[in-house]
């Protein structure tokens, strides 16, 4: 079955309608583009047609491309699939070129039919390139749609003529934050910023279409880049004006991504290259470099990480089966610090009832106000109305009274990471929840296992750890302790879903998942530093490969008066077998001089009044002398890379992560882990485990035991193995 329909009506007016009937959202196949073209070509051969429509059947336009086309193209070219993949583009430009000419004289630009695009909500990737091709661009003005090219993202560019119509329809400077950057904006203002051309009332969406094709003229079908004269806004590549926005763009590119993308670096070669030939030329050119993006590992990694693998665990990949639904209707957070309150937050804006308590009614108020700032910020920006803020503060109630969880389906208790602390609240909570309540505790380091000890169901325990600041980070870490249930953990990836975080479940250990790879990257900047390694050098090696920040700079973040605690329990549980005394040698000493982190305004960067960066702190260098010879650039990255990656491998080794796609997203999400692998395990399998075997023990030999390759890295080594190859091949 097809998804496009075709009907006339009784003014020849054609409607092309596009419609997924197993979707919740269109998305393009090949197939797709065929029977598209199809459709437009039979309209501009009927004499009985004046114009099209190209509308969808749904509330949304369509949410891109089947990226699992793309993949399969690769495999179906056998030998060549470079061949494969630039055939393949090459015929979806000439379909949306055939409906950018529709049927128009290639000399005079007459004789063609008006077509015009409907777009019924968001349209995302493919679902705006094809309203590009069209010549008019309606939208439906719906606050909460979506419209813009956010491939970028997921490590490609627009490759379907959307990079080459865009810059010649804004001009490079006002393309590059959609091109760029990936951002993405509702109606009202895509039409403002020239994506879209009009915005109207959904209920007059198809009259205002049928409208504007009856009356449309030959002039207004013709494109600028196709009529004699046109010059593109801002000027091209070679001209006074067009000269210093290239520079620019790409001084801004590289200073953003370090040269760690491959492909911004693409997309900005297609815009310089195609911008100096004709537009037919220009669609060729993007379509090359597109091939050479989608070719490189690199693509095929982040797009199965950041788009497939990530979409799977939204949608609930590992949740139990057989789990009716366990959406949350009231939950508790218990503390209403910065966590408890961001939890609050987060929770109230997908319309959950919360109760904020905390043992002095002045925090909770405290709690409750930081959804007020953030709601004033919010309109301030006019991403927000009075009216939603009333709202959400309406279903926050700020308490001291432990009563006023009773009806609770779950608590969030995100107290002090103290046993003792947590074990009472525990307690005195489940005197006063229902039965069947769920209980979840916030907690970034204790083990599951121990604290639900204080639970008379510990079955109905379990770990939910978020990241700060909780309404920015997307990534949810769900622990699962030995006698948590299934219920719970529905539950807890239910309440993920509709608080929009993307989870991952692990089992119960130290550190769970994520801080268990991130401590170790902390931990051998520091490490480094303490060797006389230049500061400067760990820090730009981790921005050099795709990190958002360098090892030193998070350990300012996070604050180092929490890595001397993390250090001092993990010691003290340890005992002998504790393998990070050279760190603390560094730690212990800033915090002995006071510089605990940003917070206090000095730590290992400097900071002027308003807490911004000034840099490196000077201190360093008479404390850890620079050596005369530096290590080399790559050296430094390996040891920052395999840190990390090699306590992924341990971590599912040792059954505490469970599946590798969340190994890879979490680490993305979690703490930015060079989002061009595709993840540690992504990157381990692009280097291929031989090669990576080979690297550590030789950062074994070199730098100790802690590069120590595990058992499962060697024996796929042996056995020409991979991770996706042996964990995902069914």
């Amino acid at each position: 079955m097809s998804d496009f329909t075709y009907a006339i009506d009784a003014d020849g007016v054609a409607t092309i309608t596009w419609d997924c009937k197993d979707k919740s959202m269109n998305v393009m196949t090949f197939q797709g583009f065929d029977d598209l073209n199809a459709h437009v070509q039979a309209g501009l051969a009927d004499d009985a047609v004046k114009g099209m429509i190209i509308t969808s059947g749904k509330d949304s336009f369509a949410g891109g491309m089947d990226l699992n086309v793309l993949a399969r193209l690769k495999e179906d070219s056998g030998d060549n699939p470079a061949k494969g993949l630039f055939d393949g583009l090459m015929k979806m430009h000439g379909v949306l070129r055939g409906i950018e000419r529709a049927g128009m004289d290639a000399k005079t630009n007459k004789g063609g039919k008006p077509i015009v695009c409907a777009m019924t909500g968001t349209g995302m990737g493919i679902g705006l390139e094809i309203p590009l091709a069209c010549h008019h661009i309606i939208a439906a003005d719906k606050p909460k749609a979506k419209i813009g090219l956010p491939e970028i993202m997921i490590g490609i560019f627009p490759g379907a003529g959307g990079t080459t119509r865009l810059i010649r329809k804004l001009g490079a400077m006002a393309a590059s934050p959609f091109l760029l950057e990936g951002k993405i904006l509702p109606p009202a203002k895509a039409a403002a910023a020239g994506l879209i051309d009009e915005v109207v009332a959904p209920d007059a969406l198809q009259a205002r279409a049928k409208e504007w094709v009856l009356n449309a003229t030959d002039a207004d079908i013709v494109k600028p880049w196709d009529a004699r004269g046109y010059k593109m806004p801002g000027g091209t590549p070679y001209t006074p004006a067009g000269f210093p926005t290239m520079i620019g763009a790409n001084a801004m590119v590289h200073g953003k991504t370090q040269g760690a993308f491959p492909a911004a670096k693409a997309l900005l070669a297609a815009v310089y290259e195609g911008a100096l030939v004709p537009f037919d030329t220009a669609l060729k050119i993007e379509a090359r470099w597109f091939t050479k993006v989608i070719m490189d590992p690199t693509s095929t990694a982040m797009i199965r990480s950041l788009f497939l693998n990530k979409t799977a665990l939204e949608k609930g990949a590992v949740r139990p089966a057989g789990v009716a639904d366990q959406s949350v209707k009231k939950v508790g957070i218990l503390g209403a610090g910065m966590m408890g309150a961001g939890i609050a937050l987060v929770s109230a804006m997908a319309g959950i009832e919360v109760v904020l308590l905390d043992q002095d009614q002045a925090a909770a108020d405290r709690g409750k106000a930081y959804s007020e700032t953030y709601m004033d910020k919010g309109i301030a920006r006019k991403k927000a109305t009075p009216a939603k803020k009333d709202a959400i503060l309406g279903l926050i109630t700020a308490t001291t009274d432990y009563a006023a969880l009773k009806g609770c389906d779950l608590i969030v208790e995100a107290v002090f990471e103290d046993p003792k602390i947590k074990a009472t609240v525990t307690k005195a909570v489940e005197e006063v929840i229902g039965a069947d309540c769920i209980f979840a505790t916030n907690t970034s380091t204790l083990p599951i296992t121990e604290l639900a000890k204080a639970s008379q169901r510990p079955e109905q325990y379990i770990g939910i750890h978020f990241f700060s600041p909780v309404e920015r980070m997307l990534l949810v870490e769900i622990i699962k302790g030995k006698e948590t249930g299934d219920r719970a953990v529905a539950k807890a990836l239910d309440f993920a879903r509709q608080i929009r975080k993307t989870p991952i479940v692990v089992n119960d250990a130290r550190f769970f998942y994520a801080n268990r790879c991130i401590i170790p990257y902390l931990n051998e900047g520091i490490r480094m530093v303490g060797e006389g390694v230049a500061p400067a050098l760990v820090e730009n090696a981790a921005r050099m490969l795709g990190f958002p920040v360098g090892p030193l700079q998070l350990v300012d973040e996070t604050s180092i008066d929490l890595a001397v605690k993390i250090a001092t329990a993990t010691k003290a549980a340890m005992g002998d077998a504790y393998p990070d005394s050279a760190v603390d040698d560094v730690i212990f000493w800033m915090a002995d001089e006071g510089r605990m982190g940003r917070k206090t305004g000095a730590g290992f960067y400097t900071y002027d009044a308003k807490g911004k960066r000034t840099g490196l702190w000077d201190g360093l260098a008479d404390k850890y002398p620079a050596l005369d010879n530096q290590p080399d650039l790559i050296e430094v990255q390996h040891r920052l890379m395999f840190a990390q990656a090699l306590e992924a491998v341990r971590a599912l080794e040792e059954g505490v992560l469970m599946d590798i796609r969340e190994g890879d997203v979490g680490a993305i999400l979690g703490w930015g882990f060079a989002p061009w692998s595709g993840g540690p395990l992504s990157w381990l399998d692009m280097i291929s485990a031989d090669k990576a075997v080979e690297l550590c023990d030789a950062l074994a030999a070199t730098h100790g035991a802690r590069f120590t390759t595990p058992d499962l890295l060697r024996d796929m080594a042996a056995k020409n193995d991979g991770f996706y190859a042996r964990y995902m091949s069914a």
